[in-house]
């Protein structure tokens, strides 16, 4: 398959051009709603909590439900929606999903539970918006793929740089051969500090402190470089064939059972190596993504992007602050700054929840699927695998169902 029709096929829609002034200011929707959708947030901690103060903007989406097992978090979740609507609070979320009045929900709590409660609301007849990492475990995974395959509903997977402006017009630049031939991809998400949440009631440090457990979570591979994998799978046209790796718990000793450093390696079927490394002890440069090619390096920060050409460059000189002969937008280390239609990427889960909106509406794939999500989940898989047993991990063609 070409790279251009993966994207295509994949939800990743590129916009092949950018001449409204408007356009660029603003997040793209559809031109018409005909109808309220009622929505419930399940999992209302603080990723939950964050994706109800942006449903509460979006026209279309009315928040009627909010769920979580624990109280305080219920509370302060079920507080942000507005006054002038009535929600109801749930402290289990069959009860929410029992509710006719509900046409959709948010699936925001932790890994394990995402196949067993997005598999049940499907089955209740709701659209599900299920955060990342689609599901913990190649049982899990393969569950949910047959699930949506049986489903009329419609499911996305909180990949929202698939819905990220700035990102599909990065994936139009290298896929136009920018980079040439790509030959590697070195991506990073590091941060300095212990990840946790603060902990009132000791007896739910594991329910709030979720991340840190394997019982709940991957870890730093899920819950971070899973959207970087995400990306590279999208340029690449394809899933790793192979992975290798090393994790450890390094620097944080806290009781934590997932790795506070990883790194892993992904082979691809071309060739390409990608590794994704994520610390929690060192943020220089936080987040960067590098796509090395033939003809240059195109690095990816938060909200920029650069370009370094391969071979000699010869810097346009001109007057800087009234200095002549100097270069106003030459990096030695970086090169040249790409002009992005948009680099705020935090507008991209709210572009991404519209972007469910509208395909609940018209009935449409989303652009982050089953099918993206599920390749980023098995991904991961052989990612921990790898790193759990020093062994090189190969990709199952036969068991990662899609």
């Amino acid at each position: 398959m070409r790279r251009k029709d993966f994207i295509l096929n994949t939800g990743g829609l590129i916009l092949s051009s950018f001449t409204s002034a408007n356009l660029l200011a603003s997040v793209h929707s559809s031109n018409s709603l005909n109808s309220q959708i009622n929505i419930g947030v399940i999992g209302t901690g603080s990723r939950g909590q964050g994706l109800i103060k942006l449903l509460n903007g979006i026209k279309g989406f009315n928040v009627v439900g909010a769920c979580d097992n624990i109280p305080f978090r219920l509370e302060e979740g079920i507080s942000l929606v507005p006054t002038t609507k009535i929600a109801k609070a749930y402290s289990d979320y069959r009860k929410l999903l029992d509710d006719k009045k509900i046409d959709a929900v948010i699936v925001s709590t932790p890994l394990n539970t995402h196949d067993k409660i997005s598999i049940d609301a499907l089955d209740a007849g709701k659209h599900v918006y299920c955060e990342k990492t689609m599901a913990k475990g190649i049982s899990s995974t393969q569950k949910l793929v047959k699930k949506c395959k049986q489903s009329n509903k419609i499911f996305q997977t909180g990949h929202q740089f698939h819905s990220s402006r700035m990102y599909k017009q990065l994936v139009e630049i290298i896929l136009d051969g920018k980079v040439g031939n790509i030959v590697s991809i070195e991506a990073q998400w590091n941060r300095n500090g212990d990840w946790r949440r603060i902990v009132k009631n000791p007896l739910q440090e594991r329910q709030i402190n979720w991340r840190m457990y394997r019982e709940y979570s991957y870890g730093l591979l899920a819950e971070l470089s899973a959207h970087q994998i995400d990306f590279a799978n999208w340029i690449l046209g394809e899933t790793p064939k192979r992975a290798v790796g090393f994790g450890g718990i390094n620097y944080w000793k806290d009781g934590r059972e997932t790795y506070d450093n990883t790194k892993v390696i992904y082979e691809y079927s071309n060739g390409v190596k990608a590794t994704f490394t994520s610390l929690t002890a060192n943020a220089k440069d936080g987040y960067k993504i590098m796509v090395m090619g033939d003809k240059g390096t195109l690095t990816i920060f938060q909200d920029s992007a650069w370009f370094y050409p391969e071979g000699q460059y010869i810097p346009e000189y001109g007057d800087v602050d009234g200095v002549s002969g100097a270069t106003s937008n030459w990096s030695q280390s970086k090169g040249l700054p790409l002009d992005l239609i948009e680099s705020d990427t935090n507008r991209a889960t709210l572009q991404a929840l519209i972007d469910f909106r509208d395909s609940i509406l018209n009935n449409k794939i989303p652009l982050s699927n089953v099918t993206s999500g599920a390749n980023v989940a098995y991904a991961v898989e052989i990612g921990i695998q790898a790193m759990d047993t020093n062994k090189v991990i190969e990709w199952d063609s036969k068991k990662f169902i899609t």
